[in-house]
C-alpha cells in the first residue's frame, strides 16, 4: 500500500503515519526527519534546509525531489510505503504522479486555532530529540528530558510566530494537493481533532480495511 498524509503541520500528520506503518508493516517516510538528519549532520543539504524549516518556509523542491525519489525506491518500499511530509507542492505531486501510482492520500483536517494550540506545547531535548509536549506527553520533571536528563527546548519552528508563518504558507502551496488528489478520486479526509485511536480507525476504516 503507498499512501500520502496531508495535513496542516501540528495536524497529527507523523504520529497518525507511525501508527499506519506498524499496522501495514510498510516504512514512515518523512521528509522533517531527513531534514532535520542532515542539520544535525551540519550537511551542506541540511544547512541550506535549516535556512528555509527556520523561517516556516517550504523546502524548495529541487532539494526535496530527488532525494525521496532515491527513498521510495529502497528495498523496504517494495511492498509500499507512507510519505508524511512530501509532496508538499503541486509540482511535487506532479513529479510523483509521473513516476509512482499511489493508493490515496489521506487527509488529517485540523482547524488553524487548534494547531496553534497544540504547536505552542512542544517541546523537544535538543541532545538526544525525545519530544515532549506540556499537555499530550509531560516529562517526569518539569522542562527535564525523561531519557538523558537535558533542558528541553521549544524549536524555533513551534514558536507561535513561525507557526503562524508556517500555516500561512501551507494554505498557499499545499493545501492545494487536496483538491489535486480529490479530483484524482484518491482523496480520504478524516477528522484530526478526534482522540488518537479514533484518528486512526476513522483512516483503517475509510481505506477499507
Amino acid at each position: 500500500m503507498k499512501l500520502i498524509l496531508l495535513g496542516a503541520p501540528g495536524a497529527g500528520k507523523g504520529t497518525q503515519a507511525t501508527r499506519l506503518a506498524e499496522r501495514y508493516q510498510i516504512p514512515h517516510i518523512s521528509t522533517g526527519d531527513i531534514f532535520r538528519a542532515n542539520i544535525k549532520g551540519n550537511t551542506p543539504l541540511g544547512m541550506q534546509a535549516k535556512s528555509y524549516m527556520d523561517q516556516g518556509q517550504l523546502v524548495p523542491d529541487e532539494i526535496t525531489i530527488g532525494m525521496l525519489m532515491d527513498r521510495i525506491h529502497e528495498a523496504d518500499c517494495s511492498n509500499g510505503y507512507i510519505l508524511d511530509g512530501f509532496p508538499r507542492t503541486l509540482a511535487q505531486a506532479d513529479a510523483l504522479d509521473s513516476k509512482e501510482e499511489v493508493d490515496a492520500a489521506v487527509n488529517v483536517d485540523v482547524p488553524d486555532e487548534t494547531i496553534v494550540k497544540r504547536m505552542s506545547g512542544r517541546r523537544v531535548c535538543p541532545k538526544c530529540g525525545e519530544p515532549y509536549h506540556t499537555k499530550y506527553k509531560v516529562p517526569a520533571q518539569e522542562g527535564i528530558c525523561d531519557r538523558c536528563g537535558s533542558e528541553l527546548i521549544i524549536r524555533k519552528d513551534d514558536e507561535p510566530a513561525t507557526v503562524l508563518m508556517r500555516l500561512e504558507v501551507y494554505h498557499d502551496q499545499t493545501a492545494p494537493l487536496i483538491q489535486h488528489y480529490g479530483n484524482l478520486n484518491k482523496l480520504v479526509s478524516v477528522d484530526g481533532t478526534q482522540e488518537l485511536e479514533a484518528v486512526t480507525q476513522a483512516i483503517v476504516q475509510a481505506l477499507g480495511e
